[in-house]
């Protein structure tokens, strides 16, 4: 007696999945196309950079090039973590990142649900714009108007003086560099970081309210019990590409911003890599630094997403 064999429907046929891809793209080659160019640039930007890791176990030399130069190890990765300045940039990076995520990371959630709440048209459009602006404005005129704001006869201290308050020079307090940076990352991309939130909020269904306004909920009931709900997904995900680059602090504006004498509050990871490897030309030890930076990061999306989808059921992947 033949046994009849019955097809286990979790496998695979590549053949079948092969034609599948094929049908699809012929049918929706013009975004293919369009794709294209995405994929080219995360190649040649994003993955051929990762032949050049290996500078961080050699002792690069541009002369000799990296298949020249002598391969030492973890010897540059040794040296940064027991040098002077590896607690002191982790910590900066660690708590300017922090202080980002936990005051600047709600603060285009709140203003998008607010801006939600508001019935006028005009005025709504006219907070969006005022709002919108300051991300379109120049990173150096920004620290430029910043470093004039806050010098001690600026206007901040012309008014602190009015009132009988003594002068300071703001951006040479170690103490008030890290508010001075949040509050100004908050300023430049409340606005903008907001329309992901608010086009999110254009997906909860009206008729949520509606029933909810017939039971009687009041507007802060209905945005506790649907508009946050209705947003979680995004502000999850949101949530873990932020804090994926925990690890991460745009050297541009540290740069613009910090000296000498605030280092102790304000020299992170970026920006001690662009003094390493650029003024100093420390390839090899810099890019020792990068890899250790992109290693944790990595670590850091796996484990919060993981996390978040225990928590919440929403995630990456």
């Amino acid at each position: 007696m033949n046994a009849v064999q019955k097809a286990d429907p979790t496998s695979r046929n590549p053949k079948k999945e092969k034609n599948i891809f094929l049908r699809d793209v012929a049918r929706n080659k013009g975004l293919y196309l369009m794709l294209i160019p995405v994929v080219g640039y995360f190649v040649l930007f994003h993955y051929v950079p990762m032949y050049g890791a290996q500078i961080a176990f050699r002792d690069y030399s541009p002369l000799k090039g990296i298949w020249g130069s002598p391969w030492v190890g973890l010897k540059y990765f040794k040296e940064f973590f027991g040098s002077y300045y590896f607690a002191r940039l982790l910590r900066n990076t660690v708590l300017i990142n922090f202080y980002d995520i936990l005051f600047g990371f709600p603060a285009p959630v709140i203003m998008a649900i607010l801006m939600n709440e508001l019935k006028g048209k005009y005025f709504k459009r006219t907070v969006q714009t005022i709002t919108y602006l300051p991300h379109f404005i120049s990173l150096v005129v920004i620290c430029g108007l910043l470093t004039d704001f806050l010098a001690s006869d600026g206007v901040i201290n012309d008014i602190a003086a009015l009132f009988g308050g003594a002068r300071t020079s703001f951006l040479l307090e170690p103490g008030a560099f890290r508010t001075i940076y949040i509050g100004s990352e908050i300023w430049q991309s409340i606005g903008w970081n907001s329309i992901i939130y608010l086009a999110a909020l254009t997906n909860i269904s009206a008729e949520l309210y509606e029933a909810a306004r017939i039971d009687g909920a009041s507007r802060l009931r209905e945005m506790w019990s649907i508009t946050l709900p209705g947003i979680t997904p995004t502000i999850v995900i949101m949530l873990i590409m932020r804090v994926g680059k925990i690890m991460n602090v745009g050297a541009e504006k540290i740069i613009l911003l910090y000296n000498p004498s605030t280092y102790e509050t304000a020299d992170v990871i970026s920006s001690f890599v662009y003094r390493k490897g650029i003024l100093e030309a420390s390839f090899s030890y810099t890019t020792a630094i990068g890899l250790f930076n992109s290693v944790i990061s990595f670590v850091l999306v796996i484990a919060v997403n993981k996390i978040c989808n225990k928590l919440t059921d929403s995630s990456l992947w």
